[in-house]
């Protein structure tokens, strides 16, 4: 679902990471063993939510967010994240970082509201869709199914949307069953 020569993100895009999977009593977000997913969401000029992507991370809070930015931002984009030092790397980078500390925030939903907007929304789709029915192993095509739809979430041309669907599944490579099932 994901064209391999889409535009990137630019303007001003939050970036921050999320916890996917169930309950870890007593343990939060980069304590636990959910599966961490970087979340980077585009602001248009009146400053609301525009294009997001959707990336699955090795490792919570690594130097693998700075270079999923890197990849999905044009140079010179403001880029605003929580106040974690892994961050201070896009300056060097060519992008205008706008760090603001959230340990210490009176309302951390607040840093960037966007990406925890976000992904409010993904955990309710994956509950409400998929019924919390899903693996590691496909959690990367759920996130472009996710980004896909809400990318395209203000469109009028319902056909055009089916159309461009296809053109990209007939672009993309067959996947046995092997291969998709892992076994």
């Amino acid at each position: 679902m994901v064209r391999p020569d889409r535009e990137r993100l630019g303007g001003i895009v939050e970036v921050d990471q999320t916890f996917i999977g169930g309950v870890t009593a007593g343990q939060r977000g980069a304590s636990t063993n959910k599966v961490p997913v970087t979340i980077a969401v585009e602001r248009d000029e009146r400053d609301r939510i525009g294009r997001i992507r959707l990336e699955v991370a090795d490792r919570p809070n690594s130097a693998e967010m700075v270079e999923f930015t890197a990849e999905i931002a044009e140079p010179g984009t403001i880029i605003r994240t929580d106040g974690a030092s892994v961050w201070l790397r896009l300056t060097l980078m060519g992008y205008q970082h706008e760090p603001v500390a959230g340990i210490h925030a009176d309302e951390p939903d607040q840093i960037t509201p966007g990406v925890h907007l976000v992904a409010s929304l993904l955990k309710r789709w994956i509950a409400g869709t998929l019924h919390h029915r899903i693996s590691h192993m496909h959690l990367p095509y759920y996130l472009d199914e996710f980004t896909f739809r809400f990318n395209r979430r203000t469109s009028t041309a319902r056909g055009l949307l089916f159309y461009r669907l296809l053109q990209q599944a007939l672009d993309t490579d067959p996947h046995p069953l092997k291969e998709l099932t892992g076994r």
